[in-house]
């Protein structure tokens, strides 16, 4: 199956959630990040703001914003700025995410763990995003963390996600009743 197959059957899928659902999904998946040693032992985690077809992360970045030091990304040109997150400052940019505003620009190599959205997950940790390559170029430049997180239906557990060259794959990846911890080959360089 190629990406975008897999991207309208999600789609579909997800389509069928009632808001009900979608919020028992998000504290049963948060908390599962919550208790991960992944998160415990994380001081600066780049999150997401969500929109409204992902996993919702607004009351995961309200509960733990004041103990953490939360960050999200802003979309500037075809790469993704790292800034504080502060739910007073956020405004609607690109693709009508709410994004934080100012000038504090974050390192990405201060980032100890990066919580990653995506339309479908597989057990090597390759992923399928919404197609423009945002997080892989961000990924593409950190040793931090990868945390994936979704609905059990975007888990292919039987399957394998095509993956290309530019493709960043995940370290973890955590669903509502699973919490797969990807092994990678070590690469000899």
């Amino acid at each position: 199956m190629n990406k975008n197959d897999i991207r309208t059957r999600v789609k579909a899928r997800k389509n069928l959630l009632s808001e009900q659902e979608k919020a028992d999904a998000a504290e049963r998946v948060f908390r599962r990040l919550e208790q991960s040693a992944a998160f415990m032992l994380a001081d600066r985690i780049l999150m997401y703001h969500s929109l409204p077809d992902e996993l919702s992360t607004h009351a995961f970045l309200r509960k733990w914003g004041k103990l953490k030091h939360f960050y999200l990304p802003r979309v500037n040109g075809v790469n993704l700025d790292i800034l504080p997150y502060d739910e007073q400052t956020l405004a609607l940019g690109s693709f009508h995410i709410e994004e934080p505003q100012g000038t504090d620009k974050a390192n990405i190599g201060d980032i100890e763990l990066i919580v990653v959205p995506a339309v479908a997950f597989d057990k090597c940790g390759n992923r399928v995003g919404r197609g423009k390559g945002y997080y892989d170029r961000l990924l593409a430049s950190t040793r931090a963390t990868k945390v994936g997180v979704g609905y059990d239906f975007q888990f292919c557990a039987d399957e394998d996600i095509p993956a290309e060259p530019h493709d960043v794959a995940l370290d973890i990846v955590i669903t509502e009743s699973r919490c797969i911890v990807v092994h990678k080959r070590r690469q000899l360089r």
